[in-house]
């Protein structure tokens, strides 16, 4: 399955145990194409609230014991009665991905927090679920890793969002760097950008170290899993710091010789 545009999920991975295979496909399904109604295509702003108000419908049939005629749906109701899944994470994904279709700034990072909160943290959650695993510190670990991997996502992404008219920096760490739209239009990177840039990958890194605790606590598949996720997003960190911050010209990625480095950094936590 596709991951370009939801890489929080660990879908097909080969550390996933087969059983939860479908299970993992039948939410990434539902969560995969209710992001691309809000992204995606030509849809007037209207049109994409009115098939996500569908979706969370189709969510409060499936929260009452019905089954959806449409399959994805009802695929998604098996895995919800198998698992005994809550609903309540896919209905803040839902709330996320509505907010995708009017908000294009975010005045500040508590404002970030709570967008990751609900575009982020419910793939953990409903992960932890299926593997048996929840209770408060884990919980709290998770938030923290998948909201650390969706921050590390925009600042990765920070060119390919301003296309879209999008800016996830908080506005206020721009007046504080004294950093316009305007120049980040522009493109090229300045010093003033670099410092900004330095000060948001160190507040992500921080907060993906403070989740790390988790891959350990977590023992099989889930926490070697963990574990990579968290190398992983570190190492992107890495990558841009290796082209000084300028995520204008060339989108900092993994090469096949990172993930040695990952592999062997996930194996000596």
């Amino acid at each position: 399955m596709p991951v370009e545009h939801y890489e929080n999920f660990p879908v097909a991975s080969i550390l996933l145990p087969r059983r939860l295979v479908p299970a993992v496909e039948a939410i990434y399904a539902f969560a995969r194409s209710a992001d691309d109604i809000a992204d995606e295509g030509d849809a007037a702003p209207p049109e994409r609230l009115a098939a996500l108000e569908r979706y969370g419908q189709e969510l409060a049939a499936i929260e009452r014991g019905q089954v959806p005629a449409d399959p994805l749906f009802a695929r998604l109701a098996a895995v919800v009665a198998e698992f005994r899944l809550p609903v309540a994470p896919m209905h803040d994904l839902l709330s996320a991905f509505r907010q995708d279709v009017g908000t294009t700034r975010y005045a500040d990072y508590t404002a970030l927090l709570d967008y990751c909160r609900r575009s982020a943290n419910p793939v953990g959650r409903l992960m932890l679920e299926l593997y048996d695993a929840v209770d408060e510190r884990n919980l709290r670990d998770s938030d923290a890793i998948c909201t650390s991997l969706q921050l590390i996502n925009f600042w990765q992404d920070v060119a390919i969002d301003l296309a879209k008219g999008r800016i996830y920096l908080p506005l206020e760490d721009l007046e504080r760097h004294a950093v316009s739209e305007a120049e980040l239009k522009a493109g090229p990177a300045t010093p003033a950008w670099r410092a900004l840039m330095r000060f948001e990958v160190d507040r992500a890194r921080a907060l993906m170290l403070s989740g790390a605790p988790l891959a350990r606590r977590l023992p099989g598949r889930v926490g070697w899993e963990l574990r990579m996720m968290v190398q992983g997003g570190l190492r992107i960190l890495e990558a841009i710091e290796k082209v000084d911050y300028d995520v204008f010209r060339r989108r900092p990625t993994l090469a096949p010789a990172d993930w040695v480095v990952v592999g062997w950094r996930a194996l000596h936590m």
